[in-house]
């Protein structure tokens, strides 16, 4: 059983629109509604699989009542800690060419009350799933190390965890030693504060991450595919795309795909980046099931040429 947390979920409305003209009044060619949030769409994903998933997140006013609602309808279990701000919503634009403007809401803030019994929730529940995913921002109310006190809950109760996150609540989670984080390569130069420029630029930020506490390191390169740093060595790689549709929650679906099969090793990166590719080819945040998958056309290999460049060098 995977478990999922998401501090700060969302509903989120998808429209396809043929362009995005400032001002002017945009007639979409096809929308959707998903719940949200990237610790919610790793649940989602987990579920799609067919394996079984938690997800954990505060919940208030008409927009958490549908958030678990669509849960519940996609099969995720739903753990919902009540809370008095309305659930955030969030809007995403996509042109044909996969363009996508996202406008994200700050959602409600926490009271210290809420955030206590959003951890104590958590940590009810560590002691049974085989991984915990906390994912995405935190919400107004909730500092930093918020989820370094998470991590070390989950951790003391037997307990793997996986972070999504990046800022300062990343950096200040490592010393409660994540088993996994997985930052994408703007997040990964922002935590070691320089440019990322080739693969073996992300390889060393990776290990140093991973020395600062982090077990292993999954880094979400866009189309330069994905860096697997642990210690079990240094693996890249790649799936074909043929066409980008939306790449909203594809990297929590590339999460879900790496932690569906075992979180560990070259088999579960070629996983994640099965469930990538399939995942920024549907609609809005659509996520994959098991018929939406190449693992064929996954390309995986151990310590690549540290001198090939990336697609687009990461700053701070």
């Amino acid at each position: 059983m995977i478990l999922t947390v998401t501090p700060n979920p969302s509903l989120d409305r998808t429209y396809e629109v043929p362009s995005l003209d400032r001002g002017a009044v945009l007639r979409a060619t096809g929308d959707r509604v998903d719940p949200g949030g990237k610790g919610v769409n790793v649940s989602r994903a987990v579920a799609a699989a067919g394996v079984f998933t938690t997800a954990v997140l505060p919940l208030g006013g008409a927009s958490g009542t549908l958030i678990a609602e669509l849960l519940g309808a996609q099969g995720v279990d739903v753990t919902a800690v009540t809370v008095a701000g309305q659930t955030r919503s969030n809007i995403s634009l996509v042109e044909p060419d996969g363009t996508l403007t996202k406008i994200n809401a700050p959602g409600p803030e926490l009271t210290a009350e809420e955030s206590g019994l959003l951890l104590e929730t958590v940590r009810t529940a560590a002691g049974d799933p085989v991984w915990i995913a906390a994912c995405g921002s935190l919400p107004l109310g909730l500092a930093p190390e918020w989820y370094a006190d998470l991590v070390a809950r989950a951790r003391e109760a037997g307990a793997k965890v996986a972070l999504d996150t990046s800022g300062p609540a990343l950096t200040a989670a490592l010393q409660a030693r994540p088993d996994l984080i997985k930052p994408n390569a703007a997040e990964l130069a922002q935590a070691v504060g320089r440019p990322l420029a080739t693969l073996g630029e992300v390889a060393r930020a990776a290990q140093e991450l991973r020395s600062r506490g982090a077990g292993a390191v999954l880094a979400s390169l866009g189309a330069d595919g994905q860096l697997l740093v642990s210690a079990e060595g240094t693996f890249h790689g790649t799936a074909p795309v043929a066409a980008v549709r939306s790449d909203v929650g594809a990297g929590d679906a590339s999460l879900a795909g790496f932690l569906i099969a075992g979180g560990t090793g070259p088999g579960a990166l070629a996983s994640a980046l099965a469930h990538g590719a399939a995942a920024v080819q549907l609609p809005g945040s659509a996520m994959p099931v098991p018929a939406d998958l190449r693992p064929e056309a996954v390309r995986v290999t151990e310590n690549p040429p540290p001198d090939l460049r990336l697609s687009t060098p990461a700053t701070p």
